[in-house]
């Protein structure tokens, strides 16, 4: 059973850059697609960035391409998200998850999930 655990969330300013990492307790890269999801206050949980299961691809939402990018560290058994030009409308709990089953990164349809870091941005 594959834990997973977010850090680098924090309050941020406008503009700024952020790197979230997300540690997985055992080596699951080639095992299971990987990604970021986030759920802003009032709103459902959404797709942000993800790597497919054999990490040869990788899906950036709309929302946030061209300022977010997903990468990995396969000796650290971590994915990060990075995340730049941060908006005010980017404050959200920013999750990680593992694909385990294979399905499309819908939420309800994930069943390994961090707990979550809080990233706050200010106008």
């Amino acid at each position: 059973q594959v834990q997973l655990t977010e850090s680098g969330g924090g309050w941020m300013q406008a503009g700024d850059s952020v790197r979230l990492a997300c540690a997985a307790s055992e080596r699951i890269f080639s095992s299971y697609g990987l990604g970021w999801l986030r759920q802003a206050p009032g709103k459902e949980r959404e797709f942000v960035a993800a790597f497919n299961w054999s990490g040869t691809d990788t899906y950036i939402a709309d929302s946030v391409k061209g300022r977010f990018n997903i990468s990995r560290d396969n000796a650290r058994n971590t994915v990060f998200l990075q995340m730049n030009s941060l908006k005010p409308e980017d404050t959200a709990v920013y999750y990680c998850a593992a694909n385990t089953k294979g399905t499309d990164w819908t939420p309800k349809y994930l069943e390994v999930w961090g707990q979550g870091t809080l990233v706050i941005v200010s106008s």
